[in-house]
């Protein structure tokens, strides 16, 4: 089994759990990272691992080996708490538990798919999403930030580039200075990895100039990286800087990564609490389809691999919007 952190939860493996001994030690660090989640993924599951062996503790039954009995006992009682998607991710992290210990997972079984699929029926499979702000209402925003307050200049870059990129929180964060490259049109930033592109072959986003100075996404990080390099934040050689600083008291920039779940904080700071950090690529689809862009050109953007995945992230604000039935010439 693998190690146990508190309260005797086991952790998620992240190893094989009987490696041959014809293995080398570089061949087993390529498997390691081969199954490897990425840094979300493995919290979301060690929070899903905790809930399941707690259920089993009260329950008086072993969490592993599990028995689908077990496992349809186990999403039927949080079925009335949780999304439908939640539930998935936990069969996902039992399936992948049971797997790197090299033992056989229940959750694949007819049993527990039918009981998913009576639960999927029962409770609707749509999921909540995060709302999407309007461009006037982003506007409004970031003209009522301060520039000559550091936090504000940089959660305003925070909030145009992952606006106007479209990113991820993750890749938001972990940007780092030298990855953007700045010419006569704009920003080219290489997003050395992200959610769908795990290899790292390295994506291109491309940002462009503003005619409005104050909501330029370009003159406002060019601003940002003036004043950080005048506060004495980023250093003299090249490396892996941090684009997006965590701040200390005094309102003065620290030399530390800003974290993902800080951007969360920053979008319902500025927007209110129902927003979060995905409303910043969610505006970025609804904004862009509205104003006419197809979907080849925001996925040009986004790097969502499929058209179903636009469709489902666009936002209308209400069914009145972009609706054919204003087209019947009656």
């Amino acid at each position: 089994m693998s190690s146990t952190g508190k309260n005797n939860v086991p952790d998620i493996p992240v190893r094989i759990s009987k490696p041959s001994p014809a293995v080398t030690a570089t061949a087993a660090r390529f498997l390691r990272i081969g199954i490897e989640k990425s840094g979300n993924t493995v919290r979301a599951y060690q929070g899903d691992l905790n809930c399941y062996t707690r259920w089993c503790e009260n329950q008086r039954v072993p969490p592993f080996p599990a028995t689908a009995d077990q496992v349809v006992n186990y999403i039927s009682d949080l079925a009335d708490r949780y999304k439908v998607a939640t539930l998935q991710r936990r069969l996902a992290m039992l399936s992948s538990f049971h797997e790197l210990q090299g033992m056989e997972s229940p959750t694949s079984s007819k049993l527990v798919r039918t009981a998913m699929d009576g639960i999927k029926r029962s409770l609707g499979i749509k999921q909540h999403q995060a709302p999407a702000f309007t461009l006037e209402t982003f506007q409004k925003v970031l003209l009522s930030l301060d520039e000559s307050v550091n936090s504000q200049l940089r959660d305003k870059v925070v909030l145009l580039l992952g606006f106007t990129g479209a990113f991820r929180r993750g890749e938001l964060v972990a940007l780092n200075v030298d990855d953007l490259n700045f010419d006569e049109e704009g920003i080219l930033i290489d997003v050395r990895r992200s959610k769908t592109d795990q290899l790292a072959a390295g994506q291109l986003k491309a940002i462009f100039y503003a005619s409005h100075p104050g909501l330029c996404p370009v003159r406002t990080t060019k601003r940002y990286l003036q004043r950080i390099t005048e506060c004495g934040a980023m250093p003299d050689e090249p490396g892996a800087s941090p684009l997006l600083l965590r701040m200390r008291r005094g309102d003065r920039f620290g030399l530390q990564r800003l974290t993902d779940q800080t951007v969360n904080l920053i979008v319902a700071k500025h927007f209110g609490n129902h927003f979060s950090a995905h409303t910043l690529r969610a505006s970025f689809v609804t904004v862009s389809k509205k104003n006419g862009a197809s979907n080849s050109e925001i996925m040009a953007q986004t790097h969502h691999k499929t058209e179903a995945m636009i469709r489902r992230y666009t936002r209308f604000e209400d069914a009145r919007s972009h609706n054919a039935g204003t087209k019947l010439g009656l």
